[in-house]
């Protein structure tokens, strides 16, 4: 016999960090321990992520309402898990899935099945006394953790869904990698070099009387011309607070082209582009700048182009793959057919257990891919993905900018495990 079972589900509606819906699910040992965990979710959606269930009704919160889902884990889902053993992990995910029946969990939404699934992980981990990331660690027999945690990837400034700024670019991203004998550790060195450069932007913005609200994820969302004037503001900003653009901060991109890819052919900056010509623009901005990273650089179902853009530019940069791939196994290993990225994107959101993200993780790296830990546009100060991130041997976190409380709450607690893990 289990020596702790899960005696009992809670759910409830909960808002998310744009004011929208979403899962939060408590779940309760036969012993008593109690632990907590809510669902993100995204405003930039691949057609093949798994089903997030609303409810559909105009007259509560837009139709965007998570009562249904909400229904199912205090219903269903907690008939289906009630007495199993909180520390099997995978068995418990799997049969989720199972009680589901679907292919993208749609009959009882991936939100409940995951918020089911966080919450389980949460509170065996405290029944355990052990923290998440070294849970998750034995508990799927990961690799010990090495020195290097995952260097933030900080959305400083934000386009597309996440800001009315007119950019065709989702996310302009900096990712520090300076890191001195003056702070706790590497991680708390690049979340402060983070933050100075996300301040400096901010200083940069107000002298060109530039809007300084921030967007979905934190970042700056000013009305601009083009993609690369806002390019050339972030290495002003760079520079502005001290450091060398591509020395000590370099650049990512999340381009979001599914979201401006229309009837074969990319609507970008007021003119129709091939996949081709969506290369060369790619090939032409890293001449320019210190780019590292470009996430979605084409759509989700542009496979040749895709092949294109890997062939032409996988040597030089991350090509990060995340509604092309969805955390999804299925996908992934058309990716590997078609040689397509070199990285994936990880929202457990999208695959809807932890068992089958972490899983996909271990495909990922298997082939040689590397691993970006992400965040969504609606968040809350739920970190499980902070600890995510350190228990696979991810090389990036993506958390968003170093602002606003559900984005900073993932940043904190990374620097939490690098504390820890120092002593």
């Amino acid at each position: 016999m289990p020596k702790n079972t899960i005696k009992d589900v809670a759910a409830r509606e909960i808002l998310d960090s744009r004011g929208e819906p979403t899962v939060e699910v408590t779940l309760t040992t036969s012993s008593g321990v109690t632990a907590t965990a809510s669902v993100p979710a995204g405003a930039s959606t691949g057609v093949h992520e798994a089903y997030e269930l609303r409810d559909g009704d105009k007259k509560r919160y837009d139709g965007k309402g998570v009562l249904k889902a909400v229904a199912n884990v205090i219903g269903e889902i907690r008939q289906g898990v009630v007495g199993r053993d909180v520390e099997d992990q995978p068995g418990l995910d799997t049969a989720l899935r199972e009680l589901d029946g679907t292919s993208n969990k749609h009959r009882l939404g991936a939100n409940a099945i995951l918020g089911v699934s966080l919450a389980t992980a949460q509170t065996a981990a405290k029944a355990t006394g052990l923290p998440l990331y070294r849970y998750l660690q034995e508990k799927f027999n990961l690799p010990k953790i090495s020195p290097h945690l995952p260097q933030p990837l900080m959305n400083i400034l934000n386009g597309g869904r996440h800001a009315n700024s007119g950019l065709d670019v989702q996310e302009f991203m900096i990712v520090p990698h300076v890191a001195t004998n003056n702070d706790a550790s590497p991680v708390a060195a690049w979340v402060r070099v983070g933050s100075e450069v996300f301040h400096a932007l901010g200083r940069v913005l107000k002298k060109k009387n530039m809007d300084t609200d921030v967007g979905n994820e934190g970042g700056y969302a000013p009305q601009l011309k083009s993609n690369s004037e806002a390019l050339d503001l972030l290495i002003k900003a760079i520079t502005e607070a001290g450091y060398k653009p591509g020395t000590d901060v370099s650049l990512a991109l999340d381009v979001a082209a599914s979201e401006f890819f229309r009837h074969g052919h990319y609507q970008f900056e007021g003119k129709e582009y091939s996949s081709g010509d969506m290369v060369k623009v790619y090939q032409s901005w890293l001449k320019d700048y210190p780019l590292i990273s470009i996430e979605d650089g084409l759509a989700q179902d542009d496979w040749r182009g895709w092949q294109e853009l890997t062939q032409s530019l996988g040597q030089k940069l991350m090509l990060v793959g995340d509604d092309l791939f969805v955390t999804n196994e299925d996908r992934l290993k058309l990716g590997f057919e078609f040689g397509a990225a070199n990285a994936i994107l990880i929202k457990p959101n999208q695959i809807g257990t932890l068992s089958e993200t972490i899983s996909a993780v271990r495909l990922a790296q298997s082939h040689g891919y590397k691993v970006v830990v992400s965040h969504r546009s609606g968040e809350t100060m739920d970190t499980t993905i902070a600890d995510l991130a350190v228990a696979v041997g991810a090389p990036y976190l993506k958390a968003g900018a170093p602002s606003r409380g559900e984005r900073v709450a993932k940043y904190n607690r990374l620097m939490d495990i690098a504390q820890e893990l120092a002593k």
